[in-house]
């Protein structure tokens, strides 16, 4: 077990508490094995009727994964970051396939592997101060634990806003997205966990609206100008359309991707493409790994990480530089298989 995740059966419920708080609760690979040995200690046991997921402390539900440590391995042979990108799968997997219900609190920061913990789960309840986002293609990653599966199947062209912008969604907007199904205001929090814990089968009805009503969801009121901007698969002709249309909102969209790594943001598109249509969960895993297995050995990532999280000056200098000379034999490469023995397999 890690101390960074908390570990317990309260009355018939199973709760994983995520203790990281000095690192807004951000995923290692310890934290991801203790969560997988407790699923499967509880997947049979008929006295754990569901699963509570929530933080210990501090301001942010999860801040994504171990990004330090991963651009470390990928800088050598990369063999840590596999190892953790393995695991941190495999607990997605068998979040995503556990029958027994999940409730996660998304109260915070939401990102990355939070997005990963949380999507999974029979109940996403947000609060007021949720902040949902996948920001990869701007530390040259891209959004994965499962986002070309959950941001392709989001309404219309959503998922590619939201992957290439990194847009960070409130609670209504997670709401009106589905990214969220309830929404508890923080000063009930307490009081619905301990119902919950109380009354597990009852938890539809103990997460009725409580305290009141979440923002309103300023996202669609930009639906049409997401649907229209952001129709096309190629990032070389969502560049042209925000060029094109010279409107406010556009151009500040335009600013925002040119501080994107090219690179990601072409994998992004491809992987949500390739996500809309891909059979199962396990496959989207299993493609996602291999994506990210070439991914954080090259530049872009350790430029990413470099310029938002080591050196903080937020000046990467990408290379490739533009979309245009980001090849489709590039992309062919990071979305190549890995050979059988190498792969991902579930838990």
């Amino acid at each position: 077990m890690s101390d960074n995740v908390l570990i317990s059966v309260e009355g018939k419920v199973g709760r994983i508490r995520l203790n990281r708080p000095k690192a807004i609760h951000a995923l290692n690979t310890a934290m991801c094995a203790a969560v997988l040995d407790a699923l499967a200690a509880w997947r049979d046991d008929i006295a754990v009727e569901a699963v509570m997921i929530d933080h210990a402390e501090g301001r942010g539900f999860c801040a994504g994964g171990d990004i330090r440590m991963i651009a470390e391995s990928g800088a050598g042979d990369g063999s840590a970051a596999r190892e953790f990108f393995r695991t941190e799968y495999r607990m997605n997997h068998a979040l995503f396939t556990y029958v027994k219900p999940i409730v996660a609190f998304m109260d915070g920061i939401t990102m990355g592997g939070g997005v990963g913990i949380s999507q999974p789960a029979k109940y996403r309840v947000a609060t007021e101060n949720t902040k949902l986002a996948m920001p990869e293609t701007g530390i040259g990653l891209f959004p994965d634990v499962g986002g070309g599966w959950y941001l392709s199947r989001l309404p219309d062209r959503m998922g590619q806003f939201i992957a290439l912008t990194g847009y960070r969604a409130s609670a209504g907007e997670c709401l009106a997205l589905g990214l969220a199904n309830h929404f508890v205001a923080t000063d009930q929090l307490d009081l619905v966990k301990e119902l919950i814990l109380k009354y597990p089968r009852d938890m539809e009805i103990t997460l009725g609206d409580k305290g009141g009503g979440a923002d309103r969801p300023d996202i669609l009121d930009h639906s049409e100008d997401i649907d229209r901007l952001f129709a096309s698969d190629r990032l070389e002709d969502i560049f042209a359309a925000l060029e094109a249309d010279g409107g406010e909102w556009a151009t500040a969209q335009l600013a925002i991707l040119r501080t994107k790594s090219p690179q990601s943001m072409k994998v992004s598109l491809k992987l949500l493409l390739d996500g809309k249509a891909m059979p199962t969960f396990e496959d989207e895993m299993r493609q996602e790994f291999a994506v990210a297995s070439h991914v954080v050995q090259r530049h872009d990532f350790a430029e990413g990480v470099r310029a938002v999280i080591v050196d903080k000056d937020n000046a990467p200098k990408w290379n490739p530089a533009t979309a245009e000379e980001v090849s489709d034999h590039l992309i062919d490469q990071i979305f190549a298989p890995l050979p059988e023995g190498e792969a991902w397999t579930p838990a």
